[in-house]
């Protein structure tokens, strides 16, 4: 029972006990000496304190039980040392390891319980003892609040690393009289030392000079806003009111920190660890009071609270130096330290992580080179940290289990889809697009897609990158967007997916090396897999001999390689997948590879987009003889579509009759637009940018009647538009940037009747408009560069509905 386990100075007996047994284990046994030798250093610490908390304890008869978590780890602490005792040097490296993870783990709780428990417990009991305690006694002390603890930060760790920069700019920010900066949110994915960042700001001697009053608030996943205000009543030593309610609560709190401002001193309150979905509690402490401001730690951004600082990840040359600290004991011989060749592979297979550099740097402390070589070569045949490290999973999984709790389901099913895209490589929006338009119903345009990429990197999730300011229109052209993410942050979505059985498995996510193979996939009976996403990488070694698979609930197929000379095959287990609706086939290698085997496709009834990337077509159309379903196609930096369509046994509409879109990207070799694009009558859709080889469109393009969105982005050698333009009477959006050749407007531009937006930045060439352009009714927005703009000024007086726009120019180089 609780009170016989806790019985007169049972901490102090106990403690002795475990300290006795590390000193023991080590004159017994040197395999753990550097476990060891830091847990004694840390007991000789600590032993005052527990001696103290003890006596305060026995003054103030307080209840034994207070003390049951402490007693509990100290006899837990003292078996495994005396286990520890009896491992012999003959055992075998697994088991001394696991000894060694559970000494350290130990240690850790330790530090943790005196930093949080032990002395607020030590600051509460002496409250009690103290003259202080007839002064709570008359403001009305309550035992209801006596667990409230401190509203002053703990010390941070003796060793910051990689925060004198974040520090500098916080300072900088929060020590000036800035209205601006009076509510900062410090945003970075779990583990980045958002919270290390926050208590060393609280330290600082220049910020504690700035601000009399700084109240440091942990507030987790439960936002208790009552509770939160209790303990700062309580801190501040005044009568803790009884609330009617949550409004009631904040704004009693803003009479009482209005009254402190009153009598001096500037006050920073400081929450931590903020959870996503508190934006509207959050907003109670939104006060408007100069001297008062606000820093909050989230691994969300909270936008309508304040300014948001973005933590970085650790440079090279840091998260060294953290992970030196975690792994190499003091005092350790050069002889047994492991190669700086061996530690620095190890230190970049962590990305820069905090908190993985931490664990990983934990894991190998004082351990053989041995299982130094074993953790890297696990690491790099893509065994990831996340897979044996539970503290990194778990602080990383913490963000996802939040999603669960969204309202908005799709959101981590959206993440979890990022995992099949191949590790350090941009993921295209446009292919986000294609995937969840189908797999999670969402609109085509991509509006909702954006949306959902936008929420998942406030929660620091991902990073969402605008190369420049024309993918920030609002026109659905997003052709210039990426998403980049955290290789750990990858790792979670497969590990999460990998969860189930593999025939289970909604996502079957597959990153072969070589021709190996998965067992139960080279085996001769084959499974049949319920998965609706498939994602398969392969590397130059592979051979593209593809074995069976049944995939029949497949809506999405994703094939990545690397490859730069020779063919890729698409593999003949396509031709089973009856339901897939999206085929996204990209080459990351440097030069294009040719793609074959494309007869296949005539089996895809149900496809709907395919997206090809960096792959040479010169045979797409020998064996095809319709793709009756296929509504949208893009080529991304693709050779010979000319050749391709040219050679076609059949004619191009009979082929594609229901083609509503086409995007042609960065394909150089393109001099016009393929033969047959004009007769595709049902077209909405048609975008050519960066093709720099093309130098006119045909006439024949007049005959695209349902078109409503034309884009020549960045062919800089087309000169001009033909005449026929004019017959495109569903015309919406009329995109030239970057038609530096184009010198005047057809005619015929006038009758463009349902022209809502002219985009024309950087046609450097443009002389003149022709009067026609007075008939565009319906022109909303010329979005133009200062020159160009100029060119419109005599008409504007005849267009009352239409504005000019001149965005300064925004390039982001990221995606480079």
């Amino acid at each position: 029972m609780a009170l016989e386990i806790v019985g007169e100075a049972a901490v102090g007996a106990v403690f002795e006990k475990l300290l006795e047994a590390v000193v023991d284990a080590r004159n017994k046994t040197t395999q753990f000496d550097s476990s060891l030798e830091k847990l004694e250093n840390r007991l000789t610490f600590i032993k005052s304190c527990i001696l103290q908390v003890e006596k305060l304890n026995d003054q103030l008869d307080r209840p034994k039980e207070e003390m049951e978590k402490l007693v509990r780890i100290l006899k837990d602490g003292e078996k495994l040392i005396r286990k520890c005792s009896n491992v012999s040097c003959c055992n075998n490296l697994m088991k001394k390891w696991r000894y060694a993870s559970k000494i350290d783990a130990l240690d850790d709780s330790l530090l943790k319980l005196f930093q949080v428990d032990l002395l607020s417990r030590m600051e509460i009991l002496a409250i009690f003892k103290s003259d202080r305690f007839s002064l709570i006694s008359n403001r009305g002390f309550s035992h209801k609040y006596e667990n409230l603890g401190s509203c002053e930060a703990s010390d941070p760790p003796a060793l910051l690393v990689g925060l004198d920069v974040p520090l500098k700019e916080l300072k900088r920010r929060l020590l000036k009289d800035d209205h601006h900066e009076s509510r900062i949110v410090v945003s970075a994915p779990g583990g980045c030392g958002k919270t290390t960042l926050a208590k060393r700001l609280c330290q600082d001697k220049q910020v504690k000079e700035y601000f009399e009053h700084i109240f440091y608030v942990t507030v987790s996943k439960a936002f208790d806003l009552i509770g939160i205000i209790n303990k700062l009543y309580w801190h501040n030593e005044e009568q803790v009111p009884v609330f009617q309610n949550e409004e009631d609560a904040a704004n009693q709190l803003e009479l009482m920190l209005k009254k402190k401002l009153q009598y001096g001193g500037r006050i920073l309150l400081v929450l931590d660890d903020v959870w996503c979905g508190a934006e509207s509690v959050l907003l109670k402490f939104k006060f408007q009071m100069e001297g008062y401001k606000v820093l909050v730690t989230s691994r969300n951004e909270f936008p309508g609270f304040g300014s948001i600082y973005n933590l970085k990840l650790l440079n090279e040359e840091d998260a060294r130096n953290l992970f030196c600290h975690s792994a190499i004991p003091q005092g350790r011989t050069r002889s047994s330290m492991p190669t700086e060749d061996l530690l620095n592979k190890i230190v970049r297979q962590c990305k820069g992580f905090p908190l993985a550099l931490e664990v990983v740097g934990r894991s190998l402390h004082g351990q053989p080179v041995e299982i130094w070589k074993s953790t890297l070569m696990k690491l790099c045949e893509g065994q990831s940290i996340v897979n044996y490290e539970d503290e990194v999973r778990n602080c990383l999984q913490s963000s996802l289990d939040a999603l669960c709790n969204h309202k908005d389901i799709i959101l981590k099913e959206c993440f979890m889809d990022l995992g099949s895209f191949p590790e350090d490589q941009k993921i295209p929006v446009t292919a986000l697009i294609d995937i969840w338009a189908d797999l999670h119903k969402l609109d085509e345009d991509g509006v909702h897609a954006i949306s959902n990429l936008h929420k998942l990197r406030s929660r620091n999730l991902l990073k969402l990158v605008l190369t420049r300011n024309g993918a920030n229109e609002n026109d659905g052209w997003y052709n210039d967007a990426f998403v980049t993410q955290h290789d750990l942050l990858r790792d979670l979505a497969i590990y999460q997916s990998n969860q189930e059985p593999i025939h289970k498995r909604k996502r079957l996510i597959l990153d072969l090396t070589g021709n190996r193979l998965p067992h139960w996939w080279s085996n001769e009976r084959q499974l049949q897999l319920s998965a609706r996403l498939v994602s398969i990488s392969t590397d130059e070694m592979f051979s593209s001999s593809w074995p069976n698979m049944q995939i029949p609930e497949a809506k999405v197929l994703i094939l990545n390689f690397d490859h730069t000379q020779k063919k890729y095959e698409l593999p003949e287990f396509m031709k089973r997948m009856d339901k897939l609706k999206v085929l996204i086939v990209t080459n990351y290698g440097f030069c294009a590879s040719e793609l074959s085997n494309f007869s296949l496709l005539g089996s895809l009834c149900n496809l709907k987009r395919m997206r090809l990337e960096k792959v040479s077509i010169p045979t797409l159309c020998n064996t095809i003889t319709e793709l009756k379903n296929l509504e949208k196609l893009s080529f991304v930096m693709c050779h010979k579509i000319g050749q391709a369509f040219a050679s076609s046994t059949a004619q191009i509409p009979e082929m594609l009759p229901n083609l509503r879109e086409i995007n042609i990207d960065y394909c150089n070799d393109l001099v016009e637009l393929p033969y047959g694009f004009c007769d595709l009558v049902r077209l909405d859709k048609l975008s050519i940018t960066n093709c720099h080889k093309l130098s006119a469109l045909p006439e024949e393009i007049g005959k695209l009647l349902n078109l409503e969105v034309l884009r020549i982005h960045a062919c800089t050698r087309v000169s001009k538009l033909p005449d026929s333009i004019g017959s495109l009477q569903k015309l919406s959006v009329l995109d030239i940037i970057g038609c530096l050749r184009i010198r005047n407007m057809p005619k015929r531009i006038g009758e463009l009747q349902s022209l809502r937006e002219f985009q024309m930045r950087k046609c450097r060439g443009l002389r003149e408009l022709p009067s026609s352009v007075t008939d565009l009714v319906g022109l909303e927005r010329v979005i133009c560069d200062e020159e160009t703009a100029q060119l419109w000024d005599c008409f504007m007086h005849l267009l009352p509905n239409l504005t000019l726009s001149v965005p300064e120019e925004v390039i982001n180089l990221n995606w480079l």
